[in-house]
C-alpha cells in the first residue's frame, strides 16, 4: 500500500461546502462561503448520504455502478471531495449537518473525550454522552432551511430519529423513518411530491457495514454497491422536474489485515503515558498524563515509523486538520494524533469491543482512499 501522507490541504473542497450550497440553491439566505459550488436555483434538492462510499472505492469498483460511473465520469456533475478529519461518520455527520468542520461543531471522533466528565464516549452511539445541543450547540443547516420556508424531510432508519449524533449534528425539519433502501427511495419521492419547496436528506448506511465485515475488495462490497446504485437510478428517474439530486459520502475505506494491529493492552511500550484512548484503531487521539507528551510521541513514531503521521495536537491544528478551532473544542482534542498511513491500526482490547477489532475494512485517518468522497449532483434541466 502507498504511504499517502496527508491530503488535508486548504485547497481541497471539504464535505461542510455541501449541505450549505445546496441549501443556498433552493434560497436560504446566509450560508454561501467562498469558492462554494455555484449551483443553478432549484424548488426542490434530494441530498442521499451513502455512508463509506469513498471517491477511490467508487472509481475502483465502478463497474458494478453504472449510473454512478456516468455521473462520476461528467465533469459538470462530478467533484472530488476531502470528507475532513477524522475522517469517521460521527464527524463528517457534524460537518455535514452544521456545514462546519470538526474544530467548529466540535464532533471530532469516532469516540471522543468529555473534558467535563474526564471521560471517553462513543459519538456514534452516544450512550451516556452529554447533552447533544450542549456538545454541539450551533444552528444547523437544515434548522436554517426550515426558518426560511424551506420543508425539510430527513429519511433513515427510525432509531436515528432523536439520536444524540442526530440531536447534535442533524436535527431540523421532520424524521420519516425506513428500513430498506427501497422504502427510503420511496419516502424521499413522497416527501418532494407533498411540497413545492423542499429538501429531503436519505441516508443508507449498509456499504459502510459491508466494508467493515467483508473488506473493500470484496465481492459482497460489489454487491452492495450494484444494489445501491439500481436504487439511486431508480430515484433518478422519479425525481419532479424542478429537482436537483445530491450524492455524497461520509468518508472512503481501507482494508487492513487482522495481524497488523497491536493492541495496546498488551503492549507497555504504546501504552506508557497514555491516560485516555479516543479516536479509533486507524487514528487515535491520545490524552496523556501530565508532563508525558514528548514521550508518547516519541514511543509512537519510533513504533508506527512510515506507517503513521504521529503528531501533537497544537502541530495537527496548525496544519488545519480539524479547521479553526474554537476555545469549547480545543480540550476535546488528543495531546498526541497517531494517523495511520500504512496497512496498520492500533487498537486497545480494553476500549475497543471484539467486534469492532475484528472488522477487516477500517477508515479515520488521513490517506486519499479514507478521505475523498465524491459529490454528484444530477440537475434535470441540464441532461
Amino acid at each position: 500500500m502507498t504511504h499517502h501522507h496527508s491530503p488535508l490541504l486548504p485547497a481541497t473542497p471539504r464535505l461542510d461546502r455541501v449541505l450549505p450550497a445546496v441549501a443556498t440553491s433552493l434560497g436560504v439566505p446566509g450560508l454561501t462561503k467562498g469558492g462554494d459550488r455555484p449551483l443553478r436555483p432549484a424548488r426542490r434538492a434530494v441530498v442521499v448520504l451513502v455512508d463509506g462510499l469513498g471517491a477511490h472505492l467508487l472509481a475502483r469498483r465502478g463497474g458494478h455502478a453504472p449510473f454512478l460511473r456516468r455521473l462520476l465520469q461528467d465533469p459538470q456533475a462530478a467533484v472530488t471531495l476531502d470528507c475532513g478529519f477524522p475522517s469517521t461518520t460521527a464527524t463528517s455527520m457534524g460537518t455535514f449537518g452544521t456545514g462546519t468542520l470538526a474544530g467548529a461543531h466540535g464532533l471530532v471522533g469516532y469516540e471522543a473525550y468529555d473534558p467535563d466528565t474526564d471521560s471517553v464516549f462513543n459519538e456514534l452511539s452516544w450512550e451516556e454522552g452529554p447533552e447533544p445541543r450542549r456538545w454541539q450547540p450551533a444552528p444547523t443547516v437544515f434548522e436554517a432551511a426550515q426558518d426560511a420556508g424551506v420543508s425539510v424531510t430527513r429519511v433513515g432508519p427510525g432509531f436515528f430519529d432523536g439520536s444524540g449524533l442526530t440531536e447534535a449534528a442533524l436535527r431540523g425539519g421532520r424524521f420519516t423513518a425506513a428500513s430498506s433502501l427501497a422504502a427510503r427511495v420511496d419516502a424521499t419521492v413522497s416527501a418532494l411530491r407533498a411540497q413545492p419547496r423542499c429538501l429531503v436528506y436519505l441516508y443508507w448506511g449498509d456499504l459502510d457495514k459491508v466494508g467493515h465485515v467483508h473488506g473493500v475488495g470484496s465481492l459482497e462490497w460489489g454487491d452492495e454497491l450494484e444494489a445501491v446504485d439500481a436504487e439511486l437510478a431508480r430515484l433518478a428517474g422519479l425525481l419532479p422536474p424542478d429537482t436537483t439530486l445530491h450524492i455524497t459520502a461520509d468518508h472512503g475505506m481501507v482494508d487492513v489485515p487482522l495481524d497488523a494491529r497491536p493492541d495496546m493492552a498488551h503492549d507497555a511500550e504504546l501504552d506508557a503515558g497514555v491516560r485516555h484512548v479516543a479516536g479509533e484503531p486507524r487514528c487515535l487521539q491520545l490524552h496523556v498524563v501530565p508532563g508525558a507528551r514528548e514521550d508518547v510521541l516519541a514511543a509512537w513514531r519510533g513504533r508506527l515509523g512510515d506507517d503513521a503521521v504521529v503528531l501533537d495536537a497544537d502541530d495537527a491544528i496548525a496544519r488545519g486538520w480539524f479547521g479553526p478551532v474554537s476555545d469549547l473544542v480545543r480540550p476535546r482534542i488528543g495531546d498526541v494524533i497517531a494517523a495511520m498511513t500504512g496497512p496498520v491500526a492500533v487498537v486497545d482490547s480494553r476500549r475497543h469491543r471484539p467486534e469492532l477489532r475484528a472488522l477487516l475494512g477500517v477508515h479515520g485517518s488521513i490517506t486519499t482512499d479514507e478521505v475523498a468522497i465524491p459529490w454528484l449532483v444530477l440537475d434535470p434541466r441540464e441532461h
